[in-house]
């Protein structure tokens, strides 16, 4: 990467904590890091090069890309980092490649349990919290659990049957008054069961009560002059409210699952997943769609979940997304939760692609596309698309209609590489009932080649159909039966996955995301999504308004839509008062409805 890339780079750049990936032009991880700001962090690679190692401009120079993904905070961003190094193993990370496990702290699943500090989660019933990614943290919360309730920590057997028979006698632990002795029943189960549950509610993060009794405890302290002894404590307090207990990036509960979020505009969606393995995220993927008119998110999820599991290779029995889905998998388990460790995980894929979709926005208002010479395109598009002649002339056609109702095409013009907006064209499908995507588009292509034809006028290099293969094949059947299917190059642009298809050839073109031959593709494509949303729109507009309203003299459209967007029916405008339709549309116009129902009513 360059300055150039990085000017480009540095505006998608938050101001949040999180991980970021050098990534080399195979896709492979050249180093992976943690930031707790992501914008002044990676910055640092481009702006800072003469304090850098040799070895670090190196790598910078054999990265192709940069990637990254938001987390709530900086011990969050240290464990997903430390996660994708085990499992990438990245080139230029050679300090962490330790393989050291996470710290937790465990409750013993026992009779008077332990408390105690552990890298092994076991499945036998012990609660586990953290992840820890600090040491002195861990020694500050435990030291401060036995100072407020004093535990055993021998691993004696203490059933009830052994207490009685005297087994046990007290160590140095209960001397010291660090324990109490349930070993010789000088406290009841019920006594120190009461300090675990406490002790549970503080590493779950359930502060009141607890709080309570350390400003009490504290309180004490300072009226008996122990000040030392008060800010001791306040100093612990301090570092257990600053305790976070449960990662969303770690769980000792979430073991694997798959996990979707979306963020979408009118015509643009944005899919992220997240791979969690063994209760850590392993990967983080957003993926582009393009909508249809009547796409929601559900249809968006639906389409885009199965293609992301085989995508990255998924057997998780479980998914976790923010509305119910159905997909054709019976024995995948779909979770839309309300709390807990997996709503924090799915707010976190919501943040990383809501941040996404903020910034492609940002990108298309600041247009900061490199600006090319016109003849450079049309050669660069010419070889991708192997044609025999520059695509000076392009057209693009797409269908837009609402449950098959007001049926409508539209065919957009770009000539030397831009919209030309003056030979836009816009059909009303006549020939077809229901919604039919192919007949529909067989008839505007037939009409708008037959008029070239029969008029004499210059047919387009290149002809791009919005849809895959079905649409394809529709619009190339009437080339055939026109006989211009070797004077016109004719390509398929499939919705969601941008993938070109030519007529005929089964396996689809995946061209160069940051190619100019795609973004022109694009452009052209979502120029007649909008041009065709906009007239399918002012279709049903019109239709709307063809009311008895627009029959009394001296009412237009726009009074009449008035009218019925503010009362909701004819009936309604009918029975309301000359002062209420005055409020909305005026006098003059209130005095004709008023008349015009009036003299209805008296013939």
């Amino acid at each position: 990467m360059n300055n150039d890339d990085y000017k480009k780079l540095l505006p998608t750049l938050p101001k949040q904590p999180g991980v970021y990936r050098f990534i080399d032009k195979d896709g492979i991880i050249l180093y992976v890091g943690k930031a707790k700001v992501l914008k002044n962090r990676v910055s640092s690679y481009f702006t800072s090069k003469k304090q850098q190692a040799n070895r670090t401009r190196i790598m910078v120079k054999n990265a192709h890309r940069v990637e990254f993904t938001i987390v709530e905070t900086e011990a969050d961003a240290l464990l997903l980092e430390n996660t994708l190094i085990k499992k990438f193993q990245p080139r230029y990370n050679v300090m962490l490649k330790d393989g050291k496990s996470y710290s937790y702290l465990c409750v013993k699943n026992e009779r008077f349990p332990r408390v105690f500090l552990t890298r092994r989660v076991i499945k036998d019933g012990s609660s586990y919290y953290g992840p820890y990614t600090s040491k002195n943290r861990m020694q500050v919360i435990l030291g401060l659990i036995k100072t407020l309730f004093p535990l055993r920590t021998c691993s004696l057997h203490l059933s009830e049957k052994n207490i009685e028979q005297g087994k046990f006698k007290v160590c140095l632990e209960y001397h010291i008054k660090n324990c109490l002795g349930p070993c010789i029943g000088e406290e009841t189960e019920e006594e120190y069961n009461e300090k675990i549950d406490q002790i549970k509610n503080m590493l779950k993060g359930n502060f009141g009560i607890v709080k309570s009794h350390f400003k009490e405890k504290m309180a004490q302290y300072a009226e008996a002059m122990e000040y030392e002894k008060a800010q001791q404590l306040k100093v612990k307090l301090g570092a257990f409210e600053d305790y976070q207990s449960k990662s969303t990036v770690v769980s000792a509960v979430i073991k694997d699952v798959d996990v979707f979020a979306i963020a979408a505009d009118e015509t643009q969606a944005y899919i992220n997943y997240m791979k969690v393995a063994n209760g850590a995220i392993i990967n983080t993927y957003t993926q582009e769609l393009v909508k249809n008119l009547d796409d929601d998110e559900r249809d968006l999820l639906e389409f885009a979940i199965p293609e992301l599991r085989d995508k990255f290779n998924s057997i998780a029995p479980e998914i976790i997304v923010p509305k119910k889905v159905t997909l054709n998998n019976e024995e995948l388990k779909v979770t839309v939760p309300q709390r807990g460790e997996k709503k924090k995980l799915l707010e976190l894929s919501q943040k990383n692609v809501s941040y996404f979709l903020l910034q492609k926005k940002k990108e298309k208002i600041n247009n900061i596309k490199k600006q090319t010479s016109t003849e450079r395109i049309m050669r660069t598009m010419q070889e991708d698309l192997q044609m025999d002649v520059p695509p000076l002339h392009i057209e693009c056609f797409d269908n837009s209609n609402f449950h098959g109702s007001f049926p409508v095409s539209s065919c957009v013009v770009f000539r030397n590489g831009k919209p030309y907006k003056r030979d836009y064209r816009h059909y009303n499908i006549k020939t077809v009932e229901g919604p039919n995507d192919f007949a529909s588009m067989e008839e505007v292509v037939m009409r708008r080649y037959k008029r070239l034809l029969t008029e004499n006028k210059d047919l387009p290099q290149l002809v791009i159909i919005d849809g895959g293969k079905g649409q394809l094949s529709a619009a190339y059947k009437i080339f055939k039966q026109l006989g211009i299917e070797d004077r016109v190059q004719l390509i398929g642009i499939a919705k969601r996955l941008e993938e070109i298809f030519f007529p005929n050839d089964p396996v689809p073109l995946y061209i160069n995301k940051k190619s100019e031959t795609l973004k022109i593709i694009q452009h052209a494509r979502n120029e007649a999504h909008r041009f065709a949303i906009t007239f399918h729109r002012n279709q049903r507009s019109r239709a709307f308004t063809q009311t008895e309203l627009t029959k009394i003299p001296g009412i237009g459209e726009k009074t009449a839509q008035k009218l019925l967007s503010h009362f909701g029916s004819v009936k309604k405008v009918k029975t309301a008062l000359q002062t209420e339709l005055i409020e909305v549309v005026g006098k003059a116009a209130a005095e004709k409805v008023t008349q015009y129902f009036r003299d209805a009513v008296d013939g």
